[in-house]
């Protein structure tokens, strides 16, 4: 996969992602020395020992052995692949990613997303002129929605035809193939083809980058499904999406908190009265991918549910989901709405100040936490707190370790009553933590210091002469050449795309391992120090060169060739002492 983007954009796009902001918008970091440091958000610990080198851009966990370049960083963090890594990172950096013409599914996928754009354009047109339109906007404006809003999110009207969407798209060069294959059209058992959404108001979904990859369709009818979404394709993921995330980035410059809500209609709402940093799930639970997103975008999180029964199930669902992502500096709150309200009716019953109260007065991850545990419980017996602790337990273990963690369980103490300084009894185990390994000083080949070197300041191979070193039988060496020669062809590369080259080798784990291996010398010493060891490494070529033409020598003649060649080489060994 990596193969079909050109090394020279990964270099590029590594050298404008700087991997100190990429790792600090997911993780919170602390100066220390030359180098930043945190908690290793890919395993549990309590003293930091995972580290971000702004001058390497490499990152490294002296705990897992986690480490590689910015874009290693996001495709782990984010449990992405290598492409959607880099697809991020290019959006975020303003490129395009460049692809090669024989990658059938990427331009597939880009086919989908001008179907649906070109799809978009049509429902927008028809609720602007058709002759169906005007109870679609009868609709909008009785639930409150103006035309600048309708218009920032793209709200259209599917005609109510049973194949109006399908004759436009053929007029448009659209294959009935590709359609279907963006789920905008069904067909049925005599071949014939029909729209999926007809006789409704139509949503366009959108991902991070703003693109149309789904719509939901809210009926202007008695249909029985009083809301559609569009099936899953492959570039739209429902379990993954969130509704109106493009939408709020694009109106905030900086996203301070979100607030999820369980509708379409309930965002849009909030949109209209100013809100503009709403987001709703596709009427599925919030899991895990839904938090990855949102963390991306923030570090505050507010779920907004109606207060009966299910918008509490609802809350305890993302509480559960959410244990495993909450590292040190993410917030969750939780608001809930009188009974029979949501969002949209809240605010236009009330006002928009009242609902920006209720957000302000939203109840805090742990006590929500404590209060739906401690349900049924009489905490005033030793046996209510023992079943609290009990039930607190697995689930505090999944909470990463982390100044969080500590007072989550600090604050189970509290309230059971507990005087112990710590929770490790109920938790079953001693606290354990595997801190940051000692470095202590160890001997190297010199091929691998050479390597270690190169890693820590690529540009001092710009001076050495490849043929110096060939024919060295020694391990590494092979590589050693490669990173030379790929460093002169490339004279401003910087280690984490260095490491970047070799991500998908076996040598890859070798190249990370040594990039972690801190080495205490300044630019100029350790330029000096790297032409001592390739000059040391051209003293063992020539020593086995030597040694050689001398054993050849015992058992015959040697040539006249051979024995100029052999007092060059004396007198070039020489010289090398």
């Amino acid at each position: 996969m990596a193969g079909k983007i050109p090394s020279t954009f990964i270099d590029e796009l590594l050298s404008r992602s700087d991997i100190l902001d990429v790792v600090q918008r997911r993780v919170s970091l602390k100066k220390q020395g030359k180098d930043y440091s945190a908690c290793c958000p890919f395993h549990s610990e309590k003293t930091p020992s995972f580290t971000v080198s702004q001058t390497k851009q490499f990152y490294y966990c002296f705990g897992c052995g986690a480490s590689g370049s910015a874009i290693g960083f996001v495709m782990a963090f984010e449990n992405i692949g290598f492409v959607e890594a880099v697809e991020e990172l290019a959006s975020s950096a303003g490129m395009d990613v460049p692809r090669d013409k024989q990658d059938h599914r990427y331009h597939e996928k880009q086919h989908l997303y001008e179907v649906m754009q070109k799809a978009a354009s049509f429902y927008a047109q028809q609720l602007q002129h058709s002759t169906e339109s005007t109870k679609a906007q009868d609709y909008l404006k009785n639930r409150g929605l103006s035309p600048e809003i309708n218009l920032a999110f793209g709200i259209g009207l599917a005609p109510s035809s049973w194949d109006g969407l399908h004759k436009h798209l053929s007029k448009e060069g659209v294959s009935t193939k590709s359609m279907v294959e963006a789920g905008l059209v069904l067909t049925n058992k005599t071949d014939g083809h029909y729209d999926r959404f007809r006789n409704r108001i139509m949503f366009p979904i959108r991902d991070n980058r703003g693109r149309v990859i789904a719509f939901g369709g809210r009926t202007l009818g008695d249909d029985k499904a009083k809301y559609l979404n569009s099936p899953e394709t492959d570039i739209f993921h429902k379990s993954s999406t969130l509704y109106g995330l493009y939408e709020a980035r694009k109106a905030n410059r900086e996203l301070n908190e979100i607030i999820v809500v369980e509708g379409y209609m309930d965002t849009i709402a909030l949109a209209q009265f100013s809100i503009n940093n709403a987001v709703a799930t596709l009427g599925t639970a919030t899991n895990e991918h839904h938090l990855n997103n949102l963390f991306r975008a923030c570090h505050h999180i507010i779920f907004c549910f109606d207060g009966d029964r299910a918008g509490h199930q609802a809350a305890w669902r993302a509480l559960k989901n959410s244990l495993p992502l909450l590292r040190d500096g993410r917030q969750i709150q939780f608001l809930f709405l009188p009974d029979g309200e949501d969002p949209d009716s809240y605010i236009r019953k009330h006002d928009v100040e009242s609902f920006r109260q209720q957000v302000v007065n939203a109840t805090p991850f742990s006590s929500y936490f404590f209060e739906k545990l401690s349900e049924n419980i009489n905490l005033d017996t030793i046996d209510g707190c023992a079943v609290l602790a009990t039930r607190a337990k697995p689930l505090l273990k999944e909470i990463p370790n982390g100044v969080f963690s500590q007072l989550m369980q600090q604050q189970l103490n509290k309230i059971i009553g507990y005087k112990s300084n710590s929770l490790s009894t109920l938790n079953g185990s001693a606290n354990y933590h595997r801190g940051p390994r000692k470095s202590h000083a160890t001997q190297m080949s010199p091929v691998r210091h050479a390597i270690r070197m190169l890693l820590e300041f690529p540009a001092i191979a710009k001076d050495v002469d490849i043929n110096d070193i060939l024919d060295i039988d020694l391990p590494g060496v092979s590589l050693l050449q490669e990173i030379i020669t790929t460093v002169q062809k490339n004279p401003d590369i910087s280690c984490g795309s260095l490491l970047e080259r070799w991500r998908e080798s076996e040598n890859g784990k070798h190249l990370n391992k040594l990039a972690s291996v801190p080495i205490h010398l300044p630019q100029e010493g350790l330029e000096k120090e790297f032409k001592d060891t390739i000059k040391s490494l051209i003293k063992i070529r020539i020593d086995h060169q030597i040694q050689s033409l001398l054993d050849k020598s015992v058992g015959e003649p040697l040539s006249a060739d051979e024995s100029s060649q052999l007092a060059t080489l004396l007198r070039d060994g020489k010289s090398k002492n």
